[in-house]
């Protein structure tokens, strides 16, 4: 007596199966690939905008940084004044007063020198370019607004906003506000 299976359980997969079981495997691993593809292409997006928002919040505290006084650092009323009649000179005015850069004498001294800044490519403050930030864009423009009780007419606040665009359309808005306080306030 012979012990064999049947002829039909012993035949194991027909041709037309096997086609049908790669086909099966092939379009579910194509679209399992191209999920890998799309998020693998898309993960470089955020540290491109981390290395955005980085610049402008670098370039926000530089600028925050600064002094907003009345008069230019250079008059003898400046630590002392608290209108714009009281400077000797020329009261301090939005944009950089003549030959006044960020990186070369005479330097920015006042957070409204910033206005209208820009540097193509990323550089320190000797104007140095920062290696892996060439295709970085900077820009900032500051002007007088209202702050809570404080009124734009004042000239006591001022909403500096820094824009920075880079690689691959990426582009980062930072606002933020600086106001005049004592000793040269005249709140």
């Amino acid at each position: 007596m012979s012990h064999s299976l049947p002829h039909r359980a012993r035949r194991g997969l027909s041709l037309i199966e096997l086609l049908m079981f790669i086909g099966i495997v092939s379009i579910a691993l194509a679209a399992l690939l191209r999920v890998f593809v799309q998020s693998t292409s898309a993960s470089a997006d955020p540290v491109l905008r981390r290395q955005a928002l980085a610049i402008a919040e670098s370039l926000m505290e530089e600028v925050q940084l600064m002094p907003l006084t009345w008069c230019d650092s250079e008059d003898a009323t400046v630590d002392t004044a608290t209108s714009a009649a009281g400077c000797t000179g020329a009261a301090d005015a939005i944009g950089p007063e003549a030959g006044e850069s960020r990186t070369t004498l005479p330097s920015f001294d006042h957070v409204n020198d910033y206005h209208g800044f820009t540097m193509n490519g990323i550089t320190d403050l000797t104007g140095a370019a920062i290696p892996g930030l060439a295709v970085y864009n900077a820009s900032v423009a500051v002007a007088a607004d209202t702050l809570h009780s404080i009124t734009a007419a004042s000239g006591d606040a001022l909403r500096i906003t820094v824009t920075v665009t880079g690689p691959g359309g990426t582009s980062v808005v930072l606002q933020g506000y600086r106001s005049r306080h004592a000793p040269n306030a005249s709140l």
